[in-house]
């Protein structure tokens, strides 16, 4: 009895090794995960897109020039948007959308991650195409936030899937703190906009030969997007044009801080004052004035002295951050200019202002 016990095993080993040998490596993959051993994003046969509506008729859809993406072994994808991309296929709207609405000098990117579940997509090679609600994290604006999309995930082919919006993806702009941005470009543009975007996307992945060679292609697909300036825009020096138009978008930012009544500057201001010294640099041919205002809180010679001594250190600045300085001027106007009524809080903050003026020369 015992020995028939153990020709009886032996028997079940021999089986089980002729059973793989015939299955052979492809077959054994097939029981991993769909997304063994990682797969990276092909961003030129990608899209990304978000609509805005304005003026409650005008549909405007935009896109960014770059971004990346992963999909690793477990499932886990992770999009990385630079925002200073973004597209509107007009020049000053993306210069707009930059500073006044993103604030991409502060928030340079946004990123988003969903977990895919291997499990849920064990079949896809059969099946191909599969729709399915799949939970995300949005980091966008300094915010993040969870949420629910439904997505379609489909097999191109055995090396090649795409991960697609299934439906328009809803992002109200109070969720991400962004209801001071859409004010500003409403004030700029001079329209009414409805304060949420809906996204839609379809990006594509590849898969990667080994686990090696995905930790490659992701570092420098990493590295080449975070490489010099990602911004829509032409190369080397403004036209006279763009270069006014940048200059009155920076006046509305309203990112220029100083310590409560002085003169010295907070250090959050150094992102916004150092993307206005590369402007001022590219501008070569114009010669631009730094304008100090103040609220209509205490003395008038007071908030001119304010005024005058703030206006000299955001010039102090540019200046020593590498602005021609022959081309840059300052001047305090105290009191005497408010944009609104000096009648709230709100209205006060918006009359502390630094804004730039073009001159001639």
């Amino acid at each position: 009895m015992i020995k028939k016990n153990a020709f009886l095993k032996k028997s079940i080993k021999s089986v089980l090794f002729a059973g793989l040998v015939c299955l052979g490596p492809q077959n054994v993959m097939a029981q991993q995960s769909i997304f063994a051993p990682g797969w990276t994003m092909n961003t030129e046969t990608s899209s990304l897109r978000f609509q805005s509506v304005k003026n409650e008729v005008k549909v405007e859809s935009s896109t960014f020039g770059t971004y990346t993406g992963t999909i690793d072994e477990n499932g886990e994808a992770s999009v990385r948007i630079l925002m200073d991309s973004v597209d509107t296929n007009v020049d000053l709207r993306n210069v707009r959308m930059r500073f006044l609405f993103f604030e991409t000098f502060q928030y340079p990117e946004a990123t988003i991650t969903m977990q895919l579940d291997p499990a849920e997509l064990a079949d896809l090679a059969e099946v191909r195409r599969k729709v399915m609600m799949a939970n995300y994290t949005i980091d966008l604006h300094g915010v993040s936030a969870e949420r629910e999309a439904e997505i379609a995930v489909t097999l191109l082919d055995d090396n090649t899937v795409s991960v697609t919006s299934a439906t328009p993806i809803s992002l109200p702009a109070t969720d991400f703190n962004l209801d001071g941005g859409i004010a500003k470009l409403e004030e700029a543009a001079k329209v009414d906009i409805i304060p949420s975007a809906t996204v839609t996307f379809d990006f594509t992945f590849n898969r990667a030969e080994t686990a090696q060679s995905y930790t490659t292609a992701t570092n420098a697909m990493h590295a080449a997007a975070g490489f010099g300036n990602v911004a829509m825009e032409d190369d080397g020096d403004f036209t006279l044009a763009a270069c006014e138009g940048r200059f009155e978008i920076m006046s509305r930012t309203d990112n220029i801080y100083f310590a409560r009544g002085s003169s010295r500057l907070e250090r959050e201001s150094d992102p916004l004052l150092n993307s206005i010294v590369d402007i001022v640099n590219r501008c070569p041919e114009l010669a631009i004035r730094v304008d100090g205002h103040t609220d209509s809180d205490g003395s008038d010679e007071v908030n001119q002295a304010l005024s005058e001594a703030r206006a000299r250190s955001v010039r102090a600045f540019l200046v020593e951050a590498g602005a021609d300085g022959t081309r840059v001027d300052a001047v305090g106007f105290g009191e005497t200019i408010p944009v609104v009524a000096n009648s709230s809080e709100e209205n006060k903050q918006r009359n502390r202002r630094i804004e730039f003026s073009v001159l001639d020369q």
